[in-house]
């Protein structure tokens, strides 16, 4: 059996270039929430693309979508690439994106050599794994893999009141597939590593073994709207006063506790007048953490400045923990696979724990699952000026291509046994 097949660069990084237009921005990034029209042309598009090679494409309810080509043994579960094609309001054109894309390269690179798998292969595009419009993040994949209901899903809104299920019906992707009614023989997902370590160490691919557990809050401060210049100091209940100790709170909890981090990253002052004390301010917390403990000691911390720093200022509060992904360990035979796929090609190679969250965190929880990284400029990522190279992500996709060979012979020796 032939195990020199290629992918073709270019092809790739065409394919991420063309995919930028949907949402593209004036300053090089795009703007695709999840489940807008921008979204709906990029899922369009892909679907084109998978069909012209054969594959059967097909939607579930939650709008995950799945690309599959037939192998020898169809009683096998697929073996999945994928991760998604929604970004940031200010996002990049290979976060999530190389990875689908990467899956649908591999998938050319299959069907122009006319290879022939033993399993079948798929693809896979989430529904709103970045979160950005519709919180949690990752979350379609949470449905699949039985952690959050579709029932949850479906209820919640973005910041206008619109509903996920609304949206999903109104771009046309809803399907008939229950979310998780099929399963997977494995998953592989490649991503920009949204870090810096692998340039910094000037490696090609990162060897992900893990993704650090995480945990999103929403916190509504409450005081009272007054007059500027009517109000003294000392009567003021300023909502944004007790939200700024928050912030600094929030941030020494992060820098207490590293390799974990915290973060506020979203901020809602209201009535947002300039002469007006603020009365309501809503924001966001965002901690991570490679363990679990650590983690519960860094929630408790913030439930407790939320206690020695509001009350004392005449402030109330409402805080709710809104999403919790505990800690992941990848398979290692996929890792194996990975592995000996980067060693094949003489790349570079290092392994790691994911700092950010995604898709692969969930689908962990009902089949054998990894990563692969490869690295962005800077180590910037959620942002327009995401960067990384033509090579680089043709580097990611051929690990990814050998690594889902590899897996595949595996099964095939298997079932030979």
């Amino acid at each position: 059996m032939r195990t020199n097949l290629s992918i073709n660069s270019r092809r790739l990084w065409d394919s991420l270039m063309e995919t930028a237009k949907f949402g593209g921005t004036e300053r090089g990034g795009i703007r695709r929430l999840a489940l807008s029209d921008e979204d709906r042309k990029v899922r369009d598009w892909f679907k084109a693309q998978c069909e012209a090679l054969g594959c059967t494409v097909r939607a579930d309810e939650v709008g995950n979508m799945f690309a599959m080509r037939p192998g020898r043994n169809n009683d096998l579960p697929p073996i999945a690439m994928g991760s998604h094609l929604d970004t940031q309001p200010t996002g990049g054109k290979f976060d999530g994106i190389l990875g689908v894309l990467g899956g649908l390269e591999v998938m050319r690179t299959l069907h122009e050599q006319d290879y022939e798998t033993n399993a079948p292969i798929e693809i896979v595009n989430w529904t709103n794994e970045e979160g950005s419009r519709f919180a949690p993040a990752m979350m379609a994949s949470g449905v699949f893999a039985g952690v959050l209901t579709r029932e949850h899903a479906y209820q919640q809104t973005d910041r206008e009141g619109v509903t996920f299920l609304e949206e999903l019906e109104r771009i046309g992707y809803r399907g008939p597939m229950k979310a998780g009614d099929h399963t997977f023989s494995a998953m592989f997902e490649l991503h920009i590593e949204q870090g810096p370590i692998l340039e910094d160490e000037k490696k090609l691919i990162g060897i992900v073994t893990g993704v650090q557990g995480m945990r999103w809050y929403e916190i509504s401060v409450t005081g009272v709207d007054a007059h500027t210049g009517a109000t003294p100091m000392y009567l003021r209940k300023n909502a944004l006063v007790g939200a700024a100790r928050m912030i600094e709170a929030v941030d020494a909890i992060g820098q207490k506790h590293q390799p974990g981090v915290a973060t506020v990253g979203l901020i809602e002052n209201k009535p947002n007048s300039r002469n007006v004390v603020p009365g309501e301010v809503f924001f966001t917390v965002d901690l991570r953490h490679p363990d679990d403990d650590a983690l519960d000691i860094m929630e408790a911390e913030l439930r407790a400045a939320l206690k020695t720093s509001l009350p004392p200022l005449q402030l109330n509060y409402e805080e709710k923990r809104i999403w919790s992904s505990p800690s992941v360990k990848f398979a290692p035979e996929l890792i194996d696979c990975v592995r000996r796929a980067a060693v094949k090609s003489d790349f570079g190679m290092r392994d790691m724990v994911s700092g950010a969250g995604h898709d692969a965190a969930y689908i962990a929880r009902v089949a054998p699952t990894t990563m692969i990284f490869v690295p962005c400029e800077g180590g910037l990522s959620h942002n327009e000026a995401e960067s990384t190279s033509m090579d680089e992500c043709a580097a990611g996709a051929q690990v990814l291509l050998d690594a889902v060979l590899a897996y595949d012979e595996i099964l095939a020796s298997e079932a030979r046994k």
